[in-house]
């Protein structure tokens, strides 16, 4: 069974949110998705500043089996991304809520955090989709 921290915030593209209590979220992508991707060799983030939209892909990640996109869990201004990636995707598949995290967002409605699954929600989620 993949490792859900309880104190993240979900999406059913299997992103995950992190509250940094300053006005911003850290996304990344969740142990499952990273185990189901399996390797990763390439990582294609958004530009600091780009607006993005609740849903829209916004980065794209690359494994030894396929590329897959990445959503925006919410509509907001990118304000960071994680450098680190550029020349070791594979920190994703070895600390995917850690130092593999994707990027940071401002978003413009914090309300839209009212949407996503807690982590019993994922958890059931990911249970009925296998």
């Amino acid at each position: 069974m993949s490792n859900i921290p309880e104190d993240l915030e979900y999406t059913e593209e299997h992103e995950w949110i992190r509250d940094n209590g300053d006005g911003t979220l850290t996304v990344g992508i969740t142990d499952h998705a990273q185990e189901a991707l399996g390797d990763l060799v390439f990582v294609e983030l958004p530009e600091v500043e780009c607006r993005v939209e609740s849903a829209e892909a916004c980065a794209v990640i690359e494994s030894v089996k396929a590329a897959s996109d990445v959503y925006s869990p919410l509509t907001g201004e990118v304000t960071a991304t994680n450098p680190l990636l550029e020349d070791a995707p594979e920190t994703i598949n070895e600390d995917p809520y850690g130092a593999g995290w994707l990027f940071k967002l401002r978003p413009s409605d914090p309300a839209q955090l009212g949407n996503l699954l807690d982590a019993a929600g994922y958890r059931t989620f990911i249970t009925e989709t296998d």
